[in-house]
């Protein structure tokens, strides 16, 4: 003998099955944030240095040509381990300002047909806010996010 579903047994299981999704997703979200703001950044290490460098890669609208982590235009290269591919260790703030200042000065290069990048006429300071908020990124954990082995 079949027994069947009323309206009442089947509203139970929807509002049962919602509120079990809800709690899911309440506490997937929870870990997520967590995860992100204590484990893969390292906000501890946020300092005005790196917090000027942001601001001047927004203000300079770096993103219009380079991505960070995946996000931005791929015109130029990634920048997210940028420092790491140049052979900067991660404590090596002045090593990474003149590699950086190097880089920029160097550019636009001339050669016809290439991707040209514009001169910013950054003063040293803003060298070093740049360089260090580069540094900076390069010690998110983005567990493996995005491929770039190229130099």
């Amino acid at each position: 003998m079949r027994e069947t579903m009323t309206k009442s047994m089947a509203r139970n299981i929807f509002y049962g099955g919602s509120l079990f999704f809800i709690a899911i997703f309440l506490g997937l979200s929870a870990q997520s944030h967590r995860y992100i703001t204590t484990t893969s950044t390292h906000a501890e290490t946020l300092t005005p240095s790196v917090v000027a460098g942001k601001r001047i890669w927004e203000q300079k609208a770096c993103i219009d040509c380079h991505t960070i982590i995946g996000e931005g235009a791929y015109f130029a290269p990634e920048l997210s381990n940028v420092m790491t591919r140049w052979g900067i260790e991660p404590g090596d703030h002045a090593g990474a300002k003149d590699a950086l200042a190097a880089w920029m000065g160097a550019m636009p290069s001339g050669v016809e047909g290439r991707r040209q990048m514009p001169h910013f006429n950054l003063t040293d300071e803003q060298y070093q806010n740049l360089a260090d908020f580069l540094l900076w990124v390069d010690t998110i954990d983005t567990q493996g996010w995005p491929p770039n082995d190229a130099g």
